[in-house]
C-alpha cells in the first residue's frame, strides 16, 4: 500500500502532480501503458457479474444533505440513511435533523392568497404563476407545486417579485386538468400551505427536451443529439464496510468527453459515483451504457446486445485527493472524477452495427470545459447565457434520459445551483450543460452531485478554478493503462495538482 500525501492548496494553473496508485504492482512489461492488463477477459467477468438478483438489489448512489449539515444516503424506498457516520445498532433509515433558523416565539404559518392561476382558469402552454404569501416574521422559502391529473407533483422554487407578491413563470403545461398549491415556510421553522386550486390548460403546445419552457424540473429529453449519445448511465459496486467484506450495487451517470487521444475514452462523472469516501475504496464491477434510453429491453438489464451502442468497461478511475482523505459534505467542491476506459478488450457490441472497440469514436463526445462559465447574467430565460441543462439517467424513470433546465445559481463557494431541478436518483454525475445548439452538443461545466433534504434544486461542483482540469490533462489523459491493480477497491489514482 503507497501511503497518500495531502495537500490543502488547489490551483488550475499549478499542474504539478502528486499521484497514488492503491496496491501498486511491479513494473508493467508494457511500460508505454497503451494496452490495458488483461482488458478482455475482466470485462467479460464483469458483464457476466451482473446476474438479475444483482441488478434488482442495486440503487442510485444519491447523496443529500439536511439543513444542519448531516449527510444522506437516499434509500430506494426514499427514506434516508446516516452516511458517513456511526448509528446505533439497528437504527436504519432515520428521518433528518430539524431545520434550523429562527424563533422569537413566532407560532403562527404564512399565509397564502390571490393566487394565479384561480380556480377554474385555462392558461395556455405558459404562464406566470403568482400568489401573495404573507408571514409575521421573514420568509425562508415559497414553493409552488404543479401537477397534472392525479400525476407527481413538480416543485419549483419561486422568487420575491415585491408587495409580498411571489411568481415564477412556467412552460411546458399540455391540454388537460391541473391543479397547483403553495408551500412557505418562515424562518421560525414554521410551514403554511395553500388550498389546492384546479386550473385548466387549452392547448397542445409543450415543453420537452430542450425546446420548451424557462424552468424545468424533471422531464424526459426526446431531443435526441449529441448529449443523448455522450451520456449514460454507469452501473458499479462500493463496499458497505471498511473492511470491504460486503459490497452493494449502485447506478450513476456519466458522459463521454473530448479528449483528443487514441489509445482511450474519457467518461466525467462525480467523484462518489468512483471513490467510496466513507470505505476508502474505488468502485468495482464498473459497466458504462451510453444511450440506454435507446433499450428494446425493459429498463436497465444490463443486457448490452438490446442497448444501441452496446456497453463498456473502464479500467480505472481518478479522483482528487482531497475527496479521499474527507468524507462527505466536507469533500463536496472536489465531487468530481473520471473513469478511463480502453480502446480494447473492453466493449461488447449492442443494436447499432458498425459500432467499434473505442468508446469516443462510437458516440459523438461532448467538450468538458474549464473555464469559468456563464452565471446570474441578469436575463431570464433560454435566451440568456447562463441558462444549463442538467441531465442523467433516472431511477424512478428507469430507463428514461431526464433533464432539468433554468438559469444558473450559486450555492455558497463551492457550488454552482439549479434551485427547481428534481432529477430524481441515478442522475448522479450526469453532465450540466451550456451553450447547447441544436445538435444537442454543448459545453460541459459541471456534473450532478448532490441535494437538499427538504426542497428541490441540484448542486454541481466548480470544474473551473480547481483540480479539475488538472486531473483531466495531467492524470486521466496520461496515466498508463496498465499501472492500476484490477484488484477490488484499488482500481483508481488518487491524484493532487498543488
Amino acid at each position: 500500500m503507497v501511503r497518500t500525501v495531502r495537500h490543502t492548496s488547489l490551483t488550475a494553473a499549478s499542474c504539478a502532480v502528486l499521484s497514488v496508485i492503491v496496491g501498486l504492482p511491479a513494473a508493467s512489461a508494457d511500460p508505454a501503458g497503451t494496452v490495458a492488463r488483461g482488458a478482455s477477459a475482466e470485462h467479460a467477468r464483469t458483464v457476466e457479474y451482473w446476474t438479475p438478483a444483482r441488478r434488482t438489489a442495486a440503487i442510485p448512489r444519491d447523496l443529500i444533505i439536511d439543513r444542519n449539515g448531516q449527510a444522506y444516503l437516499r434509500q430506494a424506498d426514499g427514506s434516508f440513511a446516516p452516511y458517513g457516520r456511526q448509528v446505533a445498532e439497528g437504527a436504519g433509515s432515520i428521518t433528518p435533523n430539524a431545520k434550523p433558523g429562527g424563533g422569537g416565539g413566532d407560532t403562527t404559518a404564512p399565509s397564502v392568497s390571490d393566487m394565479n392561476p384561480a380556480a377554474g382558469a385555462t392558461i395556455g402552454a405558459s404562464h406566470t404563476f403568482q400568489a401573495k404569501v404573507t408571514d409575521a416574521s421573514s420568509l425562508r422559502s415559497v414553493k409552488f407545486y404543479v401537477r397534472k391529473g392525479n400525476g407527481t407533483a413538480q416543485s419549483f422554487s419561486s422568487s420575491n417579485a415585491g408587495n409580498d407578491i411571489w411568481s415564477l413563470s412556467i412552460s411546458g403545461f399540455t391540454d388537460g386538468d391541473w391543479s397547483w398549491w403553495v408551500v412557505a415556510n418562515d424562518s421560525a421553522r414554521n410551514s403554511g400551505t395553500s388550498s389546492t386550486v384546479a386550473f385548466k390548460v387549452g392547448t397542445s403546445g409543450g415543453g420537452g427536451g430542450g425546446s420548451g419552457g424557462d424552468v424545468v424540473a424533471n422531464d424526459p429529453w426526446t431531443n435526441g443529439g449529441a448529449v443523448q449519445s455522450a451520456a449514460g448511465r454507469i452501473y458499479f459496486e462500493m463496499p458497505s464496510n471498511a473492511r470491504r467484506t460486503r459490497w452493494a450495487g449502485y447506478v450513476c451517470s456519466g458522459t463521454v468527453v473530448n479528449d483528443g487521444l487514441n489509445g482511450r475514452s474519457i467518461i466525467v462523472t462525480a467523484a462518489h459515483c468512483v471513490y467510496d469516501d466513507a470505505n476508502k475504496a474505488f468502485a468495482r464491477n464498473v459497466m458504462f451504457i451510453p444511450d440506454q434510453d435507446g433499450t428494446v429491453g425493459t429498463g436497465t438489464d444490463l443486457n448490452c446486445s438490446n442497448d444501441p451502442y452496446g456497453c463498456w468497461t473502464p479500467t480505472f478511475g481518478v479522483v482528487d485527493t482531497n475527496w479521499t482523505t474527507r468524507t462527505f459534505p466536507d469533500n463536496i467542491p472536489w465531487d468530481y472524477a473520471y473513469y478511463v476506459v480502453s480502446d480494447t478488450g473492453a466493449h461488447t457490441a449492442g443494436l447499432l452495427t458498425g459500432v467499434g472497440e473505442v468508446l469516443d469514436a462510437a458516440v459523438t463526445e461532448l467538450p468538458v470545459v474549464f473555464v469559468d462559465p456563464a452565471v446570474d447574467d441578469g436575463v431570464p430565460g433560454r435566451a440568456s447565457s447562463d441558462y444549463t441543462r442538467a441531465l442523467g439517467y433516472s431511477y424512478s424513470d428507469d430507463p428514461n434520459f431526464m433533464y432539468c433546465a433554468e438559469d444558473m445559481t450559486t450555492e455558497g463557494s463551492a457550488n454552482w445551483w439549479l434551485p427547481s431541478c428534481g432529477l430524481s436518483g441515478g442522475s448522479s454525475g450526469g453532465p450540466w450543460v451550456q451553450k447547447m445548439g441544436s445538435s444537442g452538443s454543448g459545453d460541459i461545466i459541471s456534473v450532478n452531485s448532490w441535494g437538499y433534504t427538504d426542497q428541490p434544486g441540484m448542486a454541481g461542483p466548480k470544474l473551473s478554478g480547481t483540480s479539475a482540469s488538472c486531473l483531466f490533462t495531467t492524470v486521466a489523459k496520461v496515466q498508463p493503462l496498465t499501472s492500476v491493480p484490477a484488484t477490488d477497491g484499488n482500481e483508481g489514482v488518487i491524484s493532487t495538482c498543488n
